[in-house]
C-alpha cells in the first residue's frame, strides 16, 4: 500500500490506520477492564463482501457504540468468536469501516476530529440543530457521500438520530437502502447508557454488562418493498418497535434493579 494512498474522502490511509490503532488501544479497557462487553453473532461478519454493507444499530452513546463496533467488526475479522480478547487484531484494522453522524456533533471539538477522520460520514441533520427542532431539506451531497462510503466499505448507522430509545426510525435510512442496495446488518446494543456519559467519552459506571448483538442480514425486496415497509422491518430488526415497549410496574423495577446489583457483585473488575 503507498504510504499516502488515500480514500474516496481524501484521508490518508496510513494516518487513518495508526489513528485506530491508537485509540483503539486507548479505549479497549472500556469493554474488557472497567466493564465487560458480551458479544453474540460475531459469526454473522466473517462471511461479509468486503463493500456494500450497512449496519443499522439503535443508539446509547455518541462515540462509545462505534468504538466497540471497530473493535468487534476487526476482532471478528481476525477470527475471534464473539471475543474482543488479545488485542493485537488493532494492528491490522479494516480502513473502510464508516460511521455516519451528524456533522454538527463530529465539528464539536478535537477529539471529535479526530474521530471523523477514523471515519466519519458527516451530515447534517434536517430535523435537529444545536439542541432545537428544525425543518430543513436533505442535502443532495449527505446522500451521496453516504453512498460513496457504501461503495467503498462498510458503513455504520442509527436509522432514529437520536440516543434517545424507541424513537421514529429515520425515513432516510430506508431511502438509502433501497437506492443503493447493500447487505444490511442490523445489531442490537445495549449497557452503553449505563456505562457511559451521553457523549460515550467519560465512563460513568464501572462493572456494567454491556452486550452486542449482530443479526443475520436482512431479507429486503429492494425493488418491491415500500419505504415504510423497510422502516418498520427495521424498527423490529434493532428492537426499537414500540411492541418491545414494556413499562415496568415499581416492583418491577425494583426486582430488576436489585437483580442487576447482584449480578454486577459476580462480575469481577477483571473479568475475562
Amino acid at each position: 500500500m503507498p504510504l499516502f494512498k488515500r480514500n474516496p474522502f481524501g484521508h490518508i490511509l496510513f494516518l487513518k490506520k495508526w489513528l485506530i490503532r491508537i485509540f483503539g488501544i486507548v479505549s479497549h479497557g472500556r469493554y474488557r477492564k472497567f466493564n465487560n462487553l458480551q458479544i453474540e453473532g460475531s459469526e454473522n461478519l466473517k462471511n461479509l463482501p468486503d463493500s456494500k454493507v450497512l449496519f443499522i444499530a439503535n443508539h446509547q452513546t455518541y462515540f462509545a457504540d462505534v468504538a466497540a463496533m471497530y473493535h468487534v467488526f476487526n476482532a471478528s475479522l481476525s477470527g475471534r468468536d464473539d471475543s474482543i480478547k488479545n488485542i493485537g487484531y488493532i494492528w491490522k484494522p479494516k480502513l473502510n469501516v464508516y460511521f455516519v453522524a451528524a456533522g454538527e456533533t463530529m465539528r464539536s471539538g478535537i477529539l471529535p476530529k479526530i474521530f471523523a477522520y477514523m471515519g466519519s460520514v458527516s451530515i447534517e441533520r434536517t430535523w435537529r440543530s444545536g439542541g432545537k427542532d428544525v425543518k430543513r431539506q436533505v442535502k443532495n451531497s449527505d446522500i451521496s457521500n453516504i453512498g460513496k462510503a457504501i461503495n467503498d466499505g462498510w458503513v455504520i448507522t442509527f436509522p432514529q438520530g437520536t440516543t434517545t430509545p424507541f424513537r421514529p426510525i429515520r425515513r432516510g435510512t430506508a431511502h438509502i437502502i433501497k437506492t443503493y442496495k447493500p447487505i444490511v446488518v442490523p445489531i442490537v446494543i445495549d449497557g452503553f447508557r449505563r456505562s457511559f456519559d451521553k457523549k460515550g467519552l467519560n465512563i460513568k459506571k464501572r462493572n456494567v454488562l454491556q452486550s452486542m448483538v449482530i443479526k443475520e442480514p436482512l431479507e429486503i425486496d429492494y425493488e418491491n418493498e415500500s419505504i415504510a415497509d423497510i422502516v418498520t422491518k427495521i424498527e423490529f430488526a434493532i428492537e426499537q418497535h414500540k411492541s418491545f415497549l414494556k413499562v415496568l410496574s415499581v416492583k418491577e423495577l425494583e426486582e430488576l434493579t436489585k437483580e442487576e446489583e447482584e449480578l454486577n457483585k459476580k462480575r469481577t473488575f477483571w473479568s475475562s
